[in-house]
C-alpha cells in the first residue's frame, strides 16, 4: 500500500467550501503520479518519452463524508487487480487518519504509443505493482 498526505485547498471546493466531486479524481490522479513516480515510472521519462502510454479506461468514485478547506487528508493506494494488460488501483481518502471520507477506483491499459493496440504489462511495471499489492 502506498500512502499521499495533501490538503483540500480552496481551487479543490466549490462556493460553498465543500470539495467539488471532479477534484476528488483530481486527488487521486496525484497521488497516482506520486505513487509512479515511487516506482521509478515517472511521467517524463517512461510515459511522454516512452513508447507506451497508461490511460484510464474506467473510474469510479464514492463520497462518504463532505471535505472541506483545509482538511487535512491521506489518499491510501493499493493495488485490487493485475491483468495481462491492464490493472485496478483503489484510493481510500482518510481525514484525521481513520474517518474514510472518500473512495475512487481506476482501471488502466498498458498500450503500445504508435499503434494504440493494448499490449502485456512490462515485467519492471508488474513487478512494481506487486510490491504495493495487498
Amino acid at each position: 500500500m502506498f500512502t499521499y498526505k495533501t490538503s483540500i485547498r480552496l481551487h479543490h471546493t466549490d462556493a460553498a467550501g465543500l470539495i467539488f466531486f471532479a477534484n476528488q479524481l483530481v486527488l487521486a490522479h496525484d497521488a497516482y503520479e506520486s505513487l509512479l513516480k515511487k516506482m521509478g515510472f515517472n511521467y517524463e521519462n517512461h510515459l511522454l518519452k516512452g513508447k507506451y502510454l497508461l490511460p484510464i479506461v474506467h473510474v469510479e468514485s464514492d463520497y462518504k463524508r463532505p471535505l472541506f478547506v483545509g482538511d487535512e487528508i491521506s489518499i491510501r493506494v493499493k493495488v485490487a487487480r493485475i491483468g495481462t494488460t491492464s490493472f485496478t488501483l483503489e484510493y481510500q481518502f482518510y481525514k484525521k487518519q481513520k474517518l474514510l471520507v472518500g473512495t475512487v477506483q481506476t482501471v488502466h491499459v498498458l498500450i503500445e504509443k504508435k499503434s494504440k493496440k493494448k499490449c502485456p504489462l512490462s515485467k519492471a511495471l508488474r513487478s512494481s505493482l506487486e510490491r504495493i499489492s495487498d
